[in-house]
C-alpha cells in the first residue's frame, strides 16, 4: 500500500513543484520579492529528486514531469490565443498546450538525464570528497544552463520562462550585464543545487557538513558580488535626452483586424499620439505607436490616412515609429515591420511601404507569423490574419533620431537577447550603434494573462544586459520605460487606452556581455561537464 502510494507521489509532486516554479516569473499572485526565494527552493527539490533517481532515465523522467508542470501551468496563455481569438475548440487548445509543454519539458529531462549519467551526486549519501558538493552543483548549473540554450536555439527556439528571468528582481539579475541571462540561469541553478545539498539530507553527518556549505558559501558570494555590480556603470550617456511618448491602444485583438473596426481603431491610436504633452513635458520628440498599429499593408491604407500621421509629426515636430505589414512588390515579400516618419516623409514612400528608415521583424513566430513544415493542418484550424512573414535581415541600422540611435525589435524577439547585440555594434562603428532598444508588440492575442508581466520582466533582463534604456509601446501592455538597470521609468495599466510621456537618456558604450554573447557562459558549462566526465573515465 505504501510502495503504491509513493509510486504515485512522487510523480505528483514533481507537477506541482513545476507548476509552483512557474509563479516565479511574474508578480501576481506572487509579491515580487517572494519570486527568486521561490524558484530557488522549488528547483532545489527537484535537484534533490534527480541526484536520488537510480537510473539516468529516472532522472531524466523526474525532470520532465517538473517540466511539464511548468510550462503548463505558466504558458496557460496560449489557449487564449488559440480559442479566443483562433477559434480552435478548448478541447484541442488544451491539447495543444500540453503537447508543446510536454516538448519544451524534453530539455529539462535532458538536464536531469546528463546530471544523472555525469556520476558526481556520491556525496548526497554523505561520502566523497570536500570538492564533491561543488562540483556536483557546478555539473546541475551547466547541464540546466545547456539544456535552456538548446531550447532557445533548437526549431527556430523558444526561450520564454528561461529560469533567469525569476531573478529580474534579485541580486543575481545584475550578472546578466557580465554573462546574460543565461549566466543568470548558471548561478540560480548553482545556487539551487547547493541548497539542495544542504537542506533534505538523509544522512546528516558533522564530518560532512563543512563540504556541503562550501557549495552554498560560493553562491551566496555570487549574490553578494551580484549586489555590488548593480552599481557598475557600463554605459555612458550618449547626446541629449530625449522626449518620448509611448501609446497603448487596447483595440481587442477580436476587432483589431476587423473591417468594420478596422478604421476605429487606426483613429483610436492617431487621437492618443495627438494628446497634449502631460504635465512638465514638452511635446514628444519620438512617438512610439504598437506592433501593427497600422493592422493592413501600408499599400492597402487610405492615402489620407497616411498625410493625417505625417501632419501629426509635422505639428509636433516628432518623428513616429509605428507598426505595420509591408508588401513589397519587387520581390512579392511581406515582412512585419516598423517604420519611421515625420513631417517631411514624402506619403508616397509610406503608400509604398518605402520609407528611409525601416525594420522588418528577423525572428517570426510559429504558427502566428509563419508556417512549420507539416503544421498548415494546425494553422487552418485557427483564423490568425497575417501570416507567412517573410523574415528581415539579422543586422538592421538602428534609426538614427535627434541625438539617439534607437533599435527597433517586434514582439517576442526581445527574449533572444544574443540576436539583439548586434544593433550595438552597426558598422563596427561606436557613434552608429543603438543607443536605446525599442520594442513593438502586440499581446492583445493572450489577454489580461501572466503574458503581459512575463514579457515585461524580460524586456527589464535586456535593459540590464545591454545597459541600454528600452522603450516598450504594446496594444495592451505592459507599455512602459525601463532605464539601463532594468528599473521602470513608468508604465501604463494594462488594457487600457493611454500615453506615456518620459524622458529617457540613450547610452553608449558595451557590457562585457555585449561584447562577447552567450559564449563565455556555454564555454564555462560544457567544459564543466567535459572535465567532469573526463575525471569520472579515469577513475574507471
Amino acid at each position: 500500500m505504501s510502495m503504491t502510494r509513493a509510486n504515485w507521489q512522487l510523480p505528483i509532486g514533481l507537477l506541482l513543484a513545476g507548476a509552483l516554479h512557474a509563479l516565479t516569473f511574474a508578480p501576481d499572485p506572487l509579491p515580487q520579492w517572494a519570486m527568486s526565494p521561490l524558484q530557488l527552493v522549488t528547483m532545489a527539490w527537484l535537484v534533490r529528486q534527480v541526484w536520488q533517481a537510480p537510473t539516468g532515465l529516472k532522472a531524466a523522467g523526474r525532470a520532465w514531469l517538473f517540466g511539464l508542470g511548468h510550462f503548463s501551468v505558466g504558458l496557460y496563455w496560449l489557449t487564449i490565443s488559440m480559442h479566443t481569438y483562433g477559434y480552435m475548440p478548448m478541447p484541442l487548445a488544451i491539447a495543444a498546450l500540453l503537447a508543446f509543454s510536454a516538448y519544451l519539458a524534453l530539455f529539462y529531462g535532458l538536464a536531469g538525464w546528463i546530471t544523472s549519467r555525469t556520476g558526481q551526486v556520491a556525496w548526497v549519501d554523505g561520502t566523497g570528497s570536500a570538492a564533491g558538493p561543488v562540483r556536483a552543483a557546478l555539473v546541475w548549473a551547466s547541464a540546466w544552463t545547456l539544456a535552456e540554450w538548446l531550447r532557445a536555439m533548437l526549431f527556430t527556439g523558444f526561450a520564454w520562462l528561461n529560469t533567469g528571468y525569476a531573478h529580474t528582481d534579485s541580486w543575481f539579475a545584475a550578472w546578466s550585464a557580465v554573462l546574460g541571462v543565461y549566466g543568470v540561469t548558471f548561478m540560480v541553478a548553482f545556487a539551487a543545487a547547493a541548497l539542495a545539498g544542504l537542506v533534505g539530507t538523509t544522512h546528516f553527518s558533522l564530518r560532512h557538513q563543512p563540504q556541503r556549505a562550501m557549495a552554498g558559501v560560493i553562491a551566496i558570494v555570487l549574490a553578494l558580488a551580484g549586489w555590488g555590480l548593480q552599481f557598475v556603470n557600463w554605459t555612458t550617456p550618449l547626446g541629449n535626452p530625449i522626449a518620448a511618448r509611448l501609446v497603448q491602444g487596447a483595440v481587442d485583438q477580436g476587432a483589431k483586424f476587423a473591417p468594420g473596426e478596422l478604421i476605429a481603431g487606426i483613429r483610436n491610436h492617431l487621437a492618443l499620439a495627438a494628446r497634449p504633452p502631460s504635465p512638465g513635458m514638452p511635446a514628444p520628440q519620438i512617438v512610439l505607436l504598437p506592433e501593427t498599429a497600422i493592422p493592413v499593408f501600408s499599400h492597402q491604407l487610405d492615402p489620407a490616412v497616411w498625410e493625417a500621421w505625417r501632419n501629426l509629426a509635422g505639428q509636433q515636430q516628432s518623428t513616429i515609429l509605428t507598426g505595420v505589414p509591408l508588401f513589397d512588390r519587387t520581390t512579392g515579400h511581406i515582412t512585419n515591420s516598423v517604420i519611421a516618419l515625420d513631417g517631411d516623409t514624402p506619403v508616397a514612400s509610406l503608400v509604398a511601404g518605402t520609407p528611409t528608415q525601416r525594420y522588418d521583424k528577423h525572428h517570426l513566430v510559429p504558427f502566428g507569423e509563419f508556417v512549420p513544415w507539416g503544421f498548415r493542418w494546425f494553422v487552418d484550424l485557427m483564423a490568425i490574419p497575417l501570416g507567412d512573414f517573410n523574415r528581415g535581415g539579422t543586422a538592421q541600422p538602428p534609426f538614427k533620431i535627434k541625438d539617439q540611435f534607437i533599435a527597433p525589435n517586434i514582439c517576442y524577439e526581445d527574449i533572444f537577447g544574443e540576436e539583439l547585440l548586434p544593433s550595438l555594434h552597426t558598422a563596427g562603428q561606436e557613434s552608429g550603434s543603438a543607443s536605446m532598444l525599442a520594442n513593438f508588440s502586440n499581446l492583445g492575442w493572450f489577454g489580461d494573462s501572466w503574458a503581459l508581466r512575463q514579457h515585461w520582466q524580460m524586456a527589464r533582463m535586456r535593459a540590464i544586459e545591454t545597459s541600454r534604456p528600452v522603450l516598450r509601446a504594446t496594444n495592451t501592455g505592459i507599455t512602459g520605460a525601463i532605464n539601463p538597470h532594468g528599473v521602470p521609468i513608468g508604465m501604463l495599466a494594462p488594457l487600457r487606452p493611454g500615453i506615456l510621456d518620459v524622458w529617457v537618456q540613450g547610452q553608449t558604450g558595451l557590457t562585457p556581455y555585449a561584447r562577447l554573447g552567450d559564449w563565455p557562459v556555454l564555454l564555462i558549462a560544457l567544459a564543466v561537464l567535459f572535465w567532469t566526465r573526463l575525471r569520472r573515465r579515469q577513475r574507471t
